[in-house]
C-alpha cells in the first residue's frame, strides 16, 4: 500500500504543472508553449522576445525541431497550448510531429507562430500554405524596396525594410500608437484569396517587390507592392490564432534594439517598433486580448423572471446575455453597441440591437411575432480581432387558445356598428308595425 501511494504522489507531482497551467475557457491565455528551433543559438539571439513572454507567465519549452523525442500530444491529450516554429530551415520534424500533426493541433483550438526566412524549407512553406498564405516560390527571393528601406551606413541591396503600414485594429496590435517603423528582412508572402480568415497585419509599401537581390531582373516580379504581406494572422473558425511572417530576424535582439530611419524621412528613431509591435501582437495571438465569452443567457416574459417552456404569439418578452473580454489576468465587461439578437425561424422575424449597461449585461425587449412554430434566439457576433460568439436557444411559439381571444376585436368595430344598426332598425320597425295594428 505504501508503495502505491509513493507512485501516486510521484505521478501527481509530474502531472500537476500540466494540470494547473492548461488552457481552459475560464483562463483562456496559453501558458504551455513549445518552441522549436533550428539551433539553440536562437534562444540567445532572440532572448528579448522570449523573456517578454516569460515575464507574462508563459512556460516555454525549447527543443530542436529535429529532436526525435518531441511530441505535441500523449495518450490523446495535448501537452502544449501553443506552438512557435522558429526553425525555418528544418527539412523534417522529429518525433511524432509533421505537417498533419501541426494542422490537427490548430484544428483542436491551439495557437501557432511561424517565422521563416530566406532559407525556408519546403516543409515550413507547406505548413504556411495550409494556414492560408503562400511564400514566394523563388527560394532565393527577398522583399526589396528601393523607397521604403531602412537607412544604414551601408545601404546595400535595400532588403532591410522599414514598414509602418499596420492593420487598423486596436485589438490586434494594441491601442497605443507604434511610433517607429518595424524592421523586416526576409521573404514576402501573399494571401490565399480562397481563405477569407487570413489578414495582413504588416504590409509592404507600393514600391516593394520580391526578387533575388543578387541578380538582375529579367522578367517582372510576380509579387509586388501592397500585395506583399510581411506579417499575417489567421483566426480560425474555432478561434485558434496563427501568426505567419517571412522574417525570423525581426524577432531578434538586434532588430528590437536597432535605431531606424526610413528612407525619405528626416526622423531617426533610437529604437525600432519591432518590440512593441511583436509584443502587442503576441498578446492577441495568445488570447490575452480579444477573447470573448458569453454567460447567463436568459429570456422571459416582461414582468416575470422565470424562463417559460414556450411563448404565445404577441407576448412581450425580454432577452439578456452577459459578455466579457479576457484581459490576460481577469474577465472585464465588454462594451460595444453592435451586438444583435435574432428571433429566428427559417429567417429572422425579429432583429434587435442589444443595449448594454456598460457592465457586461446586454438586453432587449420585443413582441413575439404573430406566427407560431419553433423559433430560436440567435446571437451571431463576429468582429475583426475578436473571438466569435454563436449563441442559440430554441423555444416554441403557440397560437391563442379558443378561450383566449378577446370578446370584441377592435378592428371589427365597424362591423359591430353595422350589425347593431341593423338590429336596432329591425326592432324599431317591428315596434312601429305592432303599434299601428
Amino acid at each position: 500500500m505504501g508503495k502505491f501511494w509513493v507512485i501516486f504522489v510521484a505521478s501527481i507531482s509530474i502531472l500537476l504543472p500540466f494540470l494547473c497551467n492548461s488552457f481552459s475557457p475560464e483562463t483562456p491565455t496559453d501558458r504551455r508553449v513549445l518552441v522549436l528551433l533550428d539551433d539553440f543559438a536562437v534562444k540567445s539571439s532572440h532572448s528579448s522576445y522570449f523573456n517578454s513572454l516569460k515575464l507574462r507567465g508563459f512556460d516555454l519549452d525549447f527543443k530542436l525541431a529535429d529532436d526525435p523525442k518531441i511530441a505535441l500530444q500523449r495518450y490523446g491529450q495535448y501537452l502544449y497550448d501553443a506552438l512557435i516554429l522558429f526553425c525555418p530551415s528544418v527539412e523534417r520534424f522529429g518525433g511524432s510531429v509533421d505537417v498533419a500533426a501541426i494542422i490537427n493541433f490548430v484544428d483542436s483550438g491551439h495557437d501557432l507562430i511561424i517565422a521563416a526566412d530566406v532559407n525556408a524549407s519546403d516543409l515550413i512553406r507547406e505548413v504556411a500554405t495550409e494556414c492560408g498564405v503562400d511564400f514566394d516560390e523563388d527560394p532565393s527571393a527577398m522583399v526589396i524596396d528601393h523607397t521604403g528601406y531602412a537607412v544604414s551606413e551601408t545601404e546595400g541591396d535595400h532588403t532591410l525594410i522599414a514598414s509602418d503600414d499596420y492593420i487598423k485594429s486596436d485589438v490586434i496590435i494594441g491601442s497605443k500608437k507604434i511610433e517607429a517603423p518595424v524592421l523586416f528582412q526576409g521573404i514576402g508572402h501573399s494571401l490565399n484569396p480562397v481563405n477569407s480568415l487570413v489578414l495582413k497585419v504588416l504590409s509592404a509599401s507600393p514600391s516593394a517587390y520580391s526578387a533575388n537581390p543578387l541578380s538582375k531582373l529579367s522578367t517582372p516580379p510576380l509579387l509586388t507592392g501592397s500585395a506583399i504581406s510581411l506579417v499575417s494572422v489567421v483566426q480560425a473558425r474555432n478561434n485558434a490564432r496563427i501568426l505567419i511572417t517571412g522574417s525570423l530576424s525581426m524577432f531578434s535582439n538586434r532588430f528590437f534594439r536597432s535605431g531606424v530611419q526610413k528612407s525619405g524621412s528626416s526622423t531617426k528613431y533610437e529604437k525600432s517598433g519591432n518590440e512593441q509591435f511583436l509584443t502587442e501582437l503576441s498578446k492577441w495571438i495568445f488570447h490575452e486580448r480579444g477573447h470573448l465569452k458569453a454567460v447567463n443567457v436568459k429570456h422571459h416574459k416582461v414582468g416575470e423572471t422565470d424562463e417559460p417552456a414556450l411563448y404565445r404569439i404577441n407576448d412581450e418578452l425580454e432577452y439578456s446575455v452577459e459578455i466579457y473580454e479576457w484581459s490576460g489576468t481577469s474577465w472585464e465587461p465588454y462594451v460595444t453597441d453592435d451586438v444583435q439578437v435574432q428571433f429566428y425561424m427559417m429567417s429572422p422575424y425579429v432583429l434587435k440591437t442589444l443595449s448594454n449597461d456598460k457592465k457586461g449585461l446586454y438586453s432587449a425587449s420585443f413582441k413575439v411575432p404573430d406566427v407560431y412554430g419553433v423559433f430560436q434566439f440567435k446571437v451571431e457576433y463576429q468582429k475583426l480581432g475578436y473571438t466569435s460568439l454563436s449563441l442559440s436557444k430554441q423555444i416554441p411559439v403557440r397560437p391563442y387558445r379558443h378561450n383566449e381571444y378577446e370578446r370584441f376585436i377592435p378592428t371589427a368595430y365597424p362591423y359591430y356598428g353595422a350589425a347593431f344598426s341593423t338590429m336596432a332598425g329591425f326592432f324599431i320597425f317591428s315596434f312601429v308595425h305592432l303599434y299601428n295594428k
